[in-house]
């Protein structure tokens, strides 16, 4: 519990306090959870599975997928496992390191993820509109550079919101209204003042997802683009229609995931600034936390069933 130092507060641990203390409505959102996390931990695996067994799914956009997968895996574990817990034994408590490691580790897969998927964007440019030069550019050596720098490049964005959140004093409340801890609802309990350098944080990275976004959509424009000029005979083999179709049917489900996945953290993040719980944010958590992991089998579905070949 919390120990006053003067008009700082001293904090141990936290108390997740995001949905309403209702033993009846928790077991709800435990069985929720419970499904939405084995559907995307079974899903997540059998790419896995399916991308290390056959030796037809080697390509790198599978090679990319089978990484996105366990990504996914790792995202969804660091929250929802702990909140079921809580939500069944009725104790909503996480220590302070135990905490610090959960926004930790959210970031690292959620920044990790991202990069991947602006890695997979630019896989499906070079495979569309350059399907020559395809080979060269997406070697196996590339990937595996691509995939590395992702993952490096989660772990700098985690470690430099971790450590500007911790820095600073909490002040009053240790309720975190939320199910897991996550950066907007612990500045509202920082002492007034402190949350600046986190802010720029929050709004540096809000510009850089921004621009990355803007360079992700301008490669589907240009795949769009490439796909519309088929000529009315289409690809040797196959009707224009249907060559059209299974672009897009494998480029949808990655944009809408990415969309889903900015603009609800956009949302969370940018309107932490109120002090007051907010039923949006806490929607928006949700969204960002639990859709994108889910979702990325019926990505893999589209893909895997509609296989493209120009």
């Amino acid at each position: 519990m919390p120990e006053k130092l003067t008009n700082v507060t001293l904090i141990t641990e936290f108390l997740l306090m995001g949905f309403p203390d209702d033993q009846v409505l928790q077991r709800l959102y435990a069985a929720f959870f419970s499904l939405v996390y084995l559907v995307a931990l079974m899903g997540n695996l059998l790419i896995i599975t399916l991308t290390t067994i056959d030796q037809h799914l080697q390509s790198p956009m599978y090679f990319l997928l089978k990484n996105l997968s366990v990504i996914d895996i790792c995202y969804i574990s660091v929250t929802v496992p702990k909140s079921v817990v809580n939500y069944l034994t009725n104790s909503h408590s996480i220590s302070f390191v135990g905490c610090a490691s959960q926004v930790f580790l959210v970031l690292v897969f959620a920044g990790t993820e991202f990069a991947l998927l602006l890695v997979m964007s630019y896989d499906r440019y070079a495979a569309i509109c350059c399907p020559l030069h395809y080979e060269a550019i997406m070697n196996r050596g590339s990937c595996v550079q691509m995939v590395t720098a992702s993952w490096f490049s989660g772990g700098v964005y985690g470690s430099i919101h971790v450590a500007g959140t911790f820095s600073i004093h909490f002040c009053g409340s240790n309720i975190v209204h939320q199910f897991f801890c996550d950066i907007p609802s612990l500045l509202t309990l920082a002492c007034s003042g402190e949350q600046i350098l986190e802010y720029v944080f929050i709004i540096i990275s809000c510009c850089f997802a921004f621009v990355c976004f803007t360079f992700m959509v301008a490669s589907y424009v240009y795949i769009v683009s490439t796909v519309l000029r088929i000529p009315s005979s289409g690809a040797p083999g196959i009707p224009s229609s249907q060559g059209r179709f299974k672009t897009f049917s494998t480029c949808m489900p990655h944009l809408t995931v990415v969309t889903l996945f900015l603009s609800s953290g956009f949302i969370a993040y940018l309107g932490s600034a109120s002090k007051s719980p907010s039923s949006l944010n806490l929607f928006m958590s949700v969204l960002y936390s639990l859709l994108p992991p889910s979702l990325n089998p019926d990505h893999c579905f589209c893909t895997t069933q509609y296989n493209l070949n120009f």
